[in-house]
């Protein structure tokens, strides 16, 4: 596709920030090349850094009009996407989300518009590759390319190119954004995957491109990585509560963690009830050191760590989340 084809329409990169001097310099000029290609403008929605990144984008911003700064009073993400929407969304067809804290090809804007051309999509999104650079990145990163770790989700694994009801978000038609309200903002984490359902079933249409990705950077610590799963299963279980839309099967499994590791307390009763916590144990570990021996991966049995961290994070935050909200509506 020519250059002049893929200006189809004006789009509006946003990318929601904070505290990000290390990145937000490179990633500004990384995609420079898509500002030019698709007419593009790029703007930053601030959560109030305090590391100089404020500093940064406006000293860029006063050489290259198509970078723009706004404040985000909110600090969330799905909060700082509606805000540059609505500011700014009026002189644009398309919307492209790009993390701030994510690595990305320099024609990663490109190849989205041209799937959205060639497939007429309202949102295309995106496999996401995830990479690691300590030993416990490199141990988290392999758990969540894997199975083990993400359940054969196709948007951590990959796949061709398919319609979809759910993936990582990219770029997004305005209009239709608008038209289903976007993101809610009572969602800290997950509201991509809350907006998708609202958006699929209002009857418009997610491509899942197979022409590019991202790559993510996961946390370095076990108690980060926790507090981010932690904050997923809270978001999952907000999508049940307020759609009734209930989790795949993939996600029913580690929602079963926690009951099954408070189950096994009553071994002290019957030795019995500590069966299915190790078997969940054993089977964590066993695909760890098939990694590590059928893989020669040596981060398999770290990786399984990893692992068992984020299914029992993910399944405390969805109870939580669940049961507090019970406990509210008899309180009332």
């Amino acid at each position: 596709m020519k250059a002049d084809d893929l200006k189809h329409g004006r789009s509006l990169i946003v990318i929601p920030c904070l505290n990000e001097a290390k990145y937000i310099e490179p990633l500004i000029a990384r995609l420079a090349g898509a500002m030019q290609d698709l007419d593009a403008d790029l703007v930053v929605v601030d959560g109030g850094s305090t590391d100089g990144t404020r500093d940064i984008i406006q000293r860029i911003a006063g050489v290259n009009p198509k970078v723009k700064l706004l404040d985000n009073p909110k600090k969330i993400q799905s909060a700082a996407v509606n805000l540059a929407v609505a500011t700014l969304g009026a002189n644009y067809d398309y919307m492209i989300r790009i993390d701030a804290h994510g690595e990305y090809p320099v024609d990663y804007c490109q190849r989205l518009m041209e799937d959205a051309i060639a497939t007429g999509a309202d949102s295309v999104v995106v496999a996401m590759k995830t990479i690691g650079i300590s030993t416990f990145q490199k141990a988290t990163a392999f758990a969540q390319n894997s199975k083990l770790g993400n359940g054969g989700s196709k948007h951590r694994t990959g796949a061709a190119g398919h319609w979809a009801d759910h993936g990582h978000h990219a770029l997004m038609r305005i209009s239709a954004f608008q038209a289903v309200g976007g993101y809610d903002e009572m969602f800290s984490h997950n509201e991509d995957a809350e907006f998708d359902y609202r958006l699929h079933k209002a009857g418009y249409r997610i491509w899942m491109t197979d022409k590019t990705s991202m790559i993510y950077y996961p946390r370095s610590t076990a108690g980060t990585l926790f507090r981010q799963y932690f904050g997923y299963g809270r978001g999952r279980a907000k999508n049940f509560l307020k759609h009734r839309a209930m989790p795949s099967i993939r996600q029913m499994l580690p929602l079963a963690v926690v009951p099954v590791a408070v189950g096994a307390l009553l071994a002290v009763i019957n030795w019995a009830a500590a069966i299915p916590f190790i078997l969940w144990a054993a089977a964590c570990l066993g695909y760890g050191a098939w990694m590590a021996l059928g893989q020669r991966n040596p981060y398999g049995p770290l990786a399984a760590v990893s692992a068992m961290v984020m299914h029992f994070a993910w399944s405390a935050g969805f109870w939580r989340e669940l049961l507090d909200v019970r406990n509210r509506r008899v309180a009332s």
